[in-house]
């Protein structure tokens, strides 16, 4: 799934082609995934002009004039592409913005798990999602209080995005090993000085992804290199850089997790 560094990523690569021009028509072969359906949508859009687009945790937020937005979460599979008027929507693309100017934008979705969503008010519609892990709120006092709020295993905490919003499997690996915990630590156990590691950590691998224009594995975002530099994920069986010590894959929370066992050391039983 794409992830924050992807998704910025995305943003900052179509605002160019799209920013300024006016939609003239939607499509759609799949109306599940629109909300509302693609009539209302279709007459919502039609006509706006362009102003924004930019990112909202793993969300594009296309925003048009006269004020509505248009939520776009690209799930496992979702990857927009930009393309020239009249192009035919290849097999997987599922849904279509026609621009003025010969621009479409084309939501490939081979999984049909991308949702497409109007709003009207972006924090209303996102009050579900937790703070901007770069945002001058995300700081190491609100993290450790965060953490030791209540009791569970790191990584969930952090693939929480009620708490943190645009973190996941990739990052949260990468931020745990560049901070030397482990994923099964405590959140209640947290001492201020690893918070503070760790708030580092996370603003660190998140901006190296999006330098590197985002990691390009599975369904995630083609034409990035972060894969290229991960430190643990997808790693297992490798030698750790820092150490040497052989990169190990467990389940944590039912996803599979990246550690070395050396440079994270495991929580104590008991």
């Amino acid at each position: 799934m794409p992830e924050l560094p992807e998704v910025e990523t995305i943003a900052r690569r179509l605002r160019p082609s799209f920013i300024g021009r006016k939609l003239l028509d939607t499509w759609t072969n799949w109306p599940r995934m629109l909300s509302p359906g693609p009539v209302a949508m279709r007459r919502a859009l039609s006509g706006r002009r362009l102003i924004e687009l930019t990112r909202r945790g793993k969300l594009l937020v296309w925003r048009f004039e006269p004020e509505v937005l248009l939520l776009v979460h690209l799930r496992m599979s979702g990857h927009p592409t930009e393309c020239p008027s009249g192009t035919p929507p290849a097999k997987h693309v599922h849904f279509v913005l026609r621009f003025e100017g010969g621009r479409e934008l084309h939501l490939d979705d081979a999984r049909k798990f991308a949702r497409v969503r109007l709003a009207d008010d972006l924090a209303a519609a996102t009050a579900d999602l937790g703070i901007e892990p770069l945002s001058s709120e995300f700081t190491v006092d609100w993290l450790y209080e965060a953490m030791r709020r209540r009791a569970r295993r790191l990584k969930p905490a952090l693939l929480d995005q009620s708490l943190i919003a645009g973190l996941g499997n990739i990052y949260t690996d990468e931020s745990l090993h560049r901070a030397g915990l482990h994923p099964l630590r405590s959140t209640a156990s947290l001492r201020r000085p690893e918070a503070a590691r760790l708030h580092q950590a996370i603003r660190q691998a998140l901006h190296e992804g999006i330098r590197r224009n985002g990691a390009s594995i599975d369904w995630v975002y083609p034409g990035g290199e972060m894969q290229d530099h991960f430190l643990v994920y997808g790693r297992a069986g490798e030698r750790c850089g820092v150490c040497g010590t052989l990169i190990r894959r467990l389940v944590v929370g039912q996803r599979g997790t990246h550690v070395c066992p050396r440079c994270q050391r495991p929580p104590r039983r008991g």
